[in-house]
């Protein structure tokens, strides 16, 4: 037991890395470069603010680092409890981390074009860094179906093993199919209302910062025949 609780803090940790470096990197340093609709804004931010453009490309990568290293840990602290659910939960967010990392890949290079406008086609630089970041979008588009995916075997796990609150697994397992039915209305459906789109991941998120929150606090509890309700 005491060998679970320290790998599911260990897993908290890491899962507390992904979580500050997503807010910091896409919620905070993004929208300070990227100006939707403005291409010559986001050439100009990129140009007089290179150090946070920079910035904000080293933040993707530390979101990438951190969910592979949270997934490895996933892995280590569920396998015995379901194999295929744990390996499940790795395998997706393995994926999701790659989308992720073509992500920083655009916005590296945006930075590189807004530095050199021969790397440009037609030396069209705002236009050219408004479309590597607008394909760096999409690829966070596209790929939060792994991350709704990854939620549904962490989920599962707790709501059906007794070592963690079962209301806990729901939240996650409601949260994870709510990402992906959002990422299908995102990119199929023209005209999908926002409210809708960010409704529908709302559980997750909720589910998040509890998975979080109770790995760093509780870590796991002991046996059904060992444990008493937490």
């Amino acid at each position: 037991m005491n060998n679970l609780k320290k790998t599911a803090r260990i897993t908290g940790l890491w899962y507390l890395g992904l979580a500050i470096t997503g807010i910091l990197g896409f919620l905070l340093v993004r929208p300070a470069i990227y100006v939707p609709s403005d291409p010559a804004a986001t050439a100009q931010n990129l140009v007089e603010r290179e150090a946070l453009a920079r910035l904000g490309v080293m933040l993707e990568l530390g979101i990438v680092a951190t969910q592979v290293l949270a997934a490895v840990w996933f892995y280590k602290l569920f396998r015995s409890l379901n194999s295929v659910a744990a390996g499940s939960l790795a395998a997706f967010g393995f994926v999701n981390a790659i989308a992720v990392l073509g992500s920083a890949a655009c916005m590296s290079t945006a930075v590189a074009v807004a530095g050199d406008a021969s790397l440009a086609p037609a030396g069209d630089v705002a236009a050219t860094s408004q479309l590597l970041y607008e394909a760096s979008l999409k690829l966070w588009g596209v790929g939060k179906l792994f991350f709704g995916l990854w939620l549904i075997p962490m989920g599962y796990v707790a709501a059906t093993s007794g070592r963690m609150p079962k209301a806990l697994g729901w939240t996650l397992l409601v949260g994870g199919a709510g990402y992906i039915l959002s990422t299908f209305l995102e990119n199929g459906l023209v005209g999908a209302p926002s409210w809708l789109v960010q409704g529908l991941t709302a559980p997750a998120t909720i589910g998040e910062f509890w998975m979080l929150g109770y790995l760093l606090a509780v870590g796991i509890r002991p046996p059904t025949n060992m444990s008493t309700e937490q």
